[in-house]
Formats: C-alpha cells, structure tokens, sequence
C-alpha cells in the first residue's frame, strides 16, 4: 500500500457505518450461495449484506484494527439481539439502556476489542453507528450548517413522496438558494473535508475541485425522485437514517444475515494479504480502495487481487475522485461490465460516487 495510507491513524472508528450501496453490490456481483467472498471490511455493514447470498466464507479485511473491533461488536449484536434489539443497541431507533445491553454482550467479543469498547461506553451509550469522524462530519453539517439554510419543515418536503416534475420544482425553487449553493461548497470542500471527514491523506490523490464535484452530484440526485426513500442522503441532512435502513439490517434480510453469521472472518491486514491466507475467491467487494493509492500501487495492487480472484469470479469497487479502473491496465485478465455498470452507477444511493465497477475475470 501507498506511504500515504500508512500515515494515517486508525486509533478512532472511522466509519460507523459503510457508505457504499449494498442493493446495488449485490445486484452487481450476483454472488452464487457456497462460494468464497473477499469484502473490505470498514464498518461492516456490506459484508453482513453479502452473507445473505449463503456463502461459505466471507473474509472481512482491514487495515484498521478499530474497524474490525467496531464489525465484531456489530456481528455480536446480531448474534444475540432480535432486530428490533440491534436496531436500538446500535443507535437506529432511540435506547436509553444500550450499556446494559453492552454489559450483556461484551463477554462474547475477543480481548481487544473488548478493551476498546470497555474504554467507548459513552459512544456506546449515544449509539454507536453515529460515533465515526464521517459521521460526526455529517452531524455537523445537519445541525451546525444546514439550519442556516433551511428550516425543518423544507427538509422534511424534500423527502416527502411527491413525482420526479415536482421534486425538480421543488430543488430548483425551494432547495437551491444562494445559502444552499455557497455554504454547501464551503463545507464540502477539500480542506474542510480532509480536516473534520475523512483523512488528508485519503484526499492526496484527488486533483479535481472537491467541492464543486459533490454539489454537481448532488444537485442531480436531489432532483431525482429516488432521493424521497434514500437513508444515506437522509444522514447527511438529518443525522439520522430515518424509515429506510441499511440492506442487513431490514426485515427481510435480518434473519439471513443471522443465520450466516458463522460464515464470517475478520481479517486484519490488506486485500492481498487474505488472498494469501484463504487462497483464491469468487467475489471481491473491494469498495474504494483504488482512490487512496498513486498509479504505481494501485497497478501492483491490483494485479494481485486479480491473481487472487478465480476465472469468471466478480469483483465489484467504487471510484469516487479518482479515476481508477483495472480492466484498462489488465485487459487481457479482466472485463468490465460496462451496461451493468452504467445501470448499477444510475441507481446508487451514494450518489457522491462517480461509479460502481463491476469486473469479471476472463
């Protein structure tokens, strides 16, 4: 991996929860039941969406041990918790007993990460899944900033179901003033980004203007009557998920996911490094890894974890800022799948990504 990445610190939960589309990761991948699934971990809510295709294994990796501490009180909390239970323990809907709950479940996670969420009772207690630095970011931006430019009332009609002419009516005549457009740049922007959202280092590749990438992104996305039912767009105005919720956590999931639980490894190190450990696997979930990387390691990388996939297998990664795509280095090892691409890219929920990639191996 790129200096760069090894420069940050994981000592804090970065992420609280996974901001790729796990609806559209599935219908990209298609995983068959009984196969081998490579998943970068980060919160973990896409490798427990991945255990409700039946897998055999799914490895969970990070870099970031605070990641894997925060997936395994996660896998713990479904082990023993009834949805309704997780949803409360983990922050969805309001607790006011979730160190209870903690001081019953705790004796089931390892050592570490036990001594970790032993020194997190406060984040525990407050609901974990809005403890990470991207979160807080968020939670700044709903309750510091955007009450400066609209009032709750406004919020709540952008969300209300209503058809695709009158939700552009309704962004280009209610949404989209002047305090929208320059405070929304401010906050959005490169240095206010890397300083409160994610790490510098994770921005060091980036060359295009933040800022005005994400409004543009957002400005057509807002405009969509898919913004109405979008729990990732609910979060960043709101701090909170609202009705609509992550993919292993809805009812018709959340029994699965459950059930499968055993299927599920945690692994601490790179992508490649579980390659090494498990052997070949038939889909990777790599979310965005490519962004953080130089040209260089993101071509070594890369050339690994296609050694690593089997023939016809799946690999599903986002690009975000950056410009990355394998099967233009390896032409001769990977096909891009582009119409499904295309069509997965127009349905994604993190409507801040520039494009899912989904490759196959030949």
């Amino acid at each position: 991996m790129s200096s760069s990445i090894e420069k940050v610190s994981f000592d804090k939960i970065r992420y609280a929860n996974c901001w790729e589309d796990a609806d559209i990761l599935l219908q990209g991948l298609k995983p068959a039941s009984t196969s081998k699934i490579l998943s970068i971990a980060s919160a973990g809510d896409n490798s427990f969406a991945l255990l409700s295709s039946n897998p055999e294994i799914v490895v969970a990796v990070d870099i970031s041990k605070t990641q894997l501490h925060l997936c395994e009180l996660k896998k713990v909390a479904i082990q023993n918790l009834e949805r309704e239970e997780s949803l409360q323990f983990l922050g969805f809907w309001p607790n006011e007993n979730r160190l209870k709950t903690y001081e019953n479940l705790k004796s089931q996670l390892g050592r570490e990460a036990k001594a970790f969420f032993d020194q997190q009772k406060s984040e525990i207690q407050n609901g974990i899944i809005h403890q990470g630095k991207f979160e807080k970011y968020f939670q700044l931006f709903s309750e510091k900033i955007l009450p400066f430019i609209h009032s709750r009332k406004t919020i709540k009609k952008l969300f209300q179901e209503k058809s695709e002419l009158a939700q552009i009516d309704f962004y280009k005549n209610k949404w989209n003033t002047w305090r929208w457009r320059m405070l929304f740049k401010l906050f959005f922007s490169k240095a206010i980004m890397g300083k409160f959202g994610r790490d510098p280092e994770f921005l060091k590749q980036v060359e295009i203007p933040v800022a005005e990438y994400i409004f543009r992104k957002a400005e057509v996305h807002l405009q969509s009557q898919r913004a109405q039912q979008n729990f990732i767009l609910n979060y960043n105005l709101t701090g909170e998920f609202g009705v609509h919720l992550p993919y292993y956590l809805r009812e018709e999931n959340y029994g699965n996911v459950k059930g499968n639980l055993k299927a599920l490894q945690l692994f601490e190190g790179y992508a490649q490094d579980a390659i090494g450990q498990y052997d070949a696997f038939d889909y990777m979930n790599l979310s965005n890894i490519f962004e953080y990387m130089d040209v260089e390691t993101f071509q070594n990388t890369g050339k690994e974890l296609i050694n690593g996939l089997k023939k016809e297998g799946k690999m599903a990664y986002w690009n975000l800022m950056v410009a990355r795509q394998l099967s233009k280095e390896f032409p001769r090892d990977l096909a891009f799948q582009t119409s499904l691409s295309d069509t997965l890219t127009q349905k994604d929920k993190g409507f801040f990504y520039h494009q899912i990639l989904i490759e196959q191996r030949k």
